[in-house]
């Protein structure tokens, strides 16, 4: 009878593992399948939208930066990986991932949002605004053929959104019994609390209104009850609260310094191309299936239920990803390729544990009881200082980084529900299957205690020694002209050439045919390129060009591609990561290592469990640096995607030899036994941490081995960091934990 139960549960796990993925593959109701996935501008395309300056003169870079940071925070309503960045001296370009449909965009967008508080009438008693009929032909409130210059002028404008420093969305009283109405609550600066104190003063007196304009026209003209001298209003009109939320949302965003014109709006295609997609796939599966290989050999039957939760793994992911709208880039392949290893980690966590048990001399039934309460803590005690780390990146950082923080979190919790329940589940109906005997789960063997601490200044000798020879090589290459690392566009910036060819070209022809030549005809060493749906045109983005560069480039598409003069166009473009995107990238990163510098401390007991745990993710981030500097390979976007994802990597693995210690320390009181300790304690942990990195390895060489350039150059700094952050785990973190207390007791 028992073993009939357990039939029908494998039955019906396969069943829900079958239909997770025809759900992923085929959706329900269009939605919820792999195809549903929003994809990045790198690997799909989207909408890309230029706007220019009006006005008379050319802005400040100061303005110009403030309006770029400010529009990037407002597009990522529409996606956490859209782009904004300078084009030549007055105009900025933004290009949103996944969009295909650049009218939508631009009418939901709107003209960039500006707030002004308007008076009445003007210092000579004209009025500003009255009711008439609108542009859209509608009835309210219209500017009286005044623009926003001549507003400013004759100080008829008495606030900006600048003076607004907060904006939520709210219900007030409307005045009928019992019915309220959304508003949005504003709160003014202390300047801006100044000058409405004054507006809404003289206001009152001369019994006139103040408008409230917004995107193009106003959104409320409340007459003025009162001197408001408190430093709040609200926005009456909204619809619904949803719109309440949504205006205030953007307020928050403060107001545009710039006032901006659409010049241009198109569709443009996948950066990487099609193949880039088609070689991920492929990576994938061949990643998938050797590591099932893996776990099935070393862990046997235990290894066949890892390997099916891992299938309930990346089902739900695809789901969920689809569910959650989320944008995935090459930054968010990071993500999951990280949450893989962390899915893998937990069983194999757990698996060691059952062989342990099993080697005491417990039965299967108890090792596998036991094996799931003792990795528990460890599990647990990683992922939180992982999800804590994505949690600060997701709500601090901006665009790529954003994005690679809601992937990461989003694989944290399916990978530990896949782990803890799944696995479980179907590890137990494999027992109650019949497979009852030890062979089928293996015995840990006994190992001989490995000098770990006695070998420590190796170690630390090592790690001094590569991380020199990065910074030198860094040096070498300032001092050679070339710059202390190769940064691509997104950091410095560059020229954008857009070109209209007599046909329409591919983009995987472009880069095995066009590319090459614009290459040896500059002296550039990478090209972007961008082909606009519809249309001939394809835009090349490269470092800055100087004028020489310009001419030998505009001669070869004239000679060799019969394009004319007057079809290419070049513009300087600035960074698309900003130097405030830069800062809350830098920032957030500060953040999260207090937070996990805190959380170890409290868990473990000890400060110097989370110092010597910082220290090893500042050695891992030091090694990938090292590996950038050493081969040349630019440094963009997923550079900072790279060094995160190690991060989040290495602190997961060094918390788990970490847990051991903390388990095993009640047992030693000198300095000597708390050597023995570490060594014992990171030798039970060692085939753990090395089985854990070979998953998270295989994945990501077959993203090396089949992907694209880019993709290429984006695996190779990962595998380093994954041999990295598995040498400082158990070379340098432990060890560093060991002189930290010997320094206190001899202090």
């Amino acid at each position: 009878m028992k073993r009939f139960k357990a039939i029908i549960l494998m039955i019906l796990i396969l069943l829900a593992l079958g239909g997770l993925g025809y759900v992923s593959y085929y959706g329900v109701q269009n939605s919820g399948s792999v195809h549903d996935i929003k994809l990045g501008l790198d690997l799909a395309g989207g909408v890309s939208i230029t706007y220019g300056v009006s006005g008379d003169g050319t802005p400040s870079q100061e303005d110009m930066d403030d309006t770029i940071y400010k529009l990037q925070k407002r597009v990522e309503q529409y996606s956490t990986e859209a782009q904004v960045y300078q084009e030549g001296k007055n105009r900025i370009d933004i290009e949103i991932p996944g969009a295909k449909d650049a009218n939508a965009i631009l009418e939901e967008l709107g003209q960039p949002g500006n707030l002004y508080f308007i008076r009445e009438k003007d210092s000579s008693g004209k009025e500003n605004y009255t009711l008439g009929t609108k542009a859209d032909g509608t009835y309210g409130y219209v500017l009286n053929n005044k623009t926003i210059e001549q507003l400013k002028k004759d100080g008829s404008i008495v606030l900006e959104g600048n003076d607004v420093s907060n904006a939520e969305a709210a219900y007030q009283n409307s005045g009928t019994a019992g019915n309220s109405e959304p508003v949005v609550s504003l709160t003014f600066t202390a300047d801006g609390t100044k000058k409405f104190a004054d507006a809404t003063t003289k206001a009152y007196a001369d019994g006139e209104s103040i408008g409230i304009y917004y995107d193009g026209e106003f959104v409320s003209v409340p007459n003025v009850q009162a001197a408001i001298t408190d430093g709040k209003a609200v926005i009456t009109g909204m619809s619904d609260y949803d719109e309440a939320n949504n205006l205030a949302s953007t307020i928050r965003i403060g107001g545009l310094k710039l006032q901006l014109t659409e010049l241009r709006s198109n569709v443009v295609g996948a950066q990487l191309g099609s193949n880039a997609i088609h070689s991920s796939l492929i990576a994938a599966v061949v990643g998938f299936a050797l590591v099932v290989i893996f776990m099935v050999v070393v862990y046997r039957l235990l290894g066949v239920a890892a390997s099916i939760a891992l299938s309930f793994y990346c089902c739900l992911v695809v789901i969920l990803l689809s569910a959650f709208n989320i944008t995935l880039t090459l930054p968010g392949v990071a993500g999951i390729v990280l949450s893989i290893g962390m899915a893998v980690d937990a069983n194999v966590l757990v698996f060691a544990r059952i062989k342990e048990e099993i080697a005491a001399g417990k039965g299967v039934k108890t090792a596998m009881q036991l094996g799931y309460q003792k990795a528990l803590s460890a599990i647990l005690d990683g992922n939180i200082t992982t999800l804590i780390a994505a949690a600060v990146l997701g709500l601090r950082g901006t665009g790529s980084v954003k994005g690679f923080a809601q992937t990461l979190a989003l694989g944290i919790f399916v990978s530990m529900f896949t782990a803890l329940f799944v696995t479980r589940s179907i590890s137990s109906v494999f027992y109650k299957l019949g497979f009852e005997k030890e062979f089928w789960y293996g015995k840990a063997k006994d190992h001989k205690n490995i000098p770990f601490v006695r070998n420590r200044y190796i170690f630390y000798a090592v790690s001094i020694i590569v991380i020199c020879i990065g910074l030198g090589t860094m040096g070498f290459n300032k001092v050679s002209g070339r710059g202390y690392m190769n940064y691509s566009l997104d950091f410095v910036g560059g020229t954008a050439t857009t070109v209209t060819f007599n046909e329409n070209w591919t983009t995987e022809k472009l880069d095995s045919e066009v590319v090459p030549k614009i290459e040896s005809t500059t002296g550039v060493k990478s090209v972007q390129v961008q082909t606009v749906s519809g249309t001939n045109q394809v835009v090349f983005k490269t470092t800055t060009l100087d004028v020489d560069q310009r001419e030998a480039m505009n001669s070869m598409l004239k000679s060799d591609y019969k394009v004319s003069a007057d079809n290419i166009a070049a513009e300087t473009i600035s960074s698309t990561i900003s130097n405030e995107a830069t800062r809350d990238a830098v920032s957030a990163m500060i953040i999260a290592l207090i937070l996990m510098l805190i959380y170890i401390w409290v868990r473990f007991k000890d400060l110097k469990f989370g110092a010597s745990a910082i220290i090893a993710l500042g050695h891992d981030a030091l090694m990938v640096v090292t590996c950038y500097a050493l081969t040349r390979i630019e440094v963009g976007g997923t550079f900072i995607a790279a060094v995160l994802t190690i991060i989040g990597y290495s602190i997961n693995d060094t918390i788990v030899t970490f847990d051991r210690i903390r388990e095993n320390q009640h047992l030693i009181s000198t300095d000597e036994q708390r050597s023995e300790l570490i060594d014992h304690s990171i030798t039970q942990t060692l085939s753990r941490s090395l089985f854990t990195s070979l998953t998270t390895f295989f994945m990501v060489l077959t993203l090396y081995v089949f992907g694209v350039t880019d993709i290429r150059n984006f695996a190779l700094p990962l595998m380093v960091g994954v041999i990295s952050g598995t040498y400082s785990s158990i070379c340098i973190a432990s060890p560093l934990w060991f002189d930290m207390k010997k320094k206190r007791k001899k202090n």
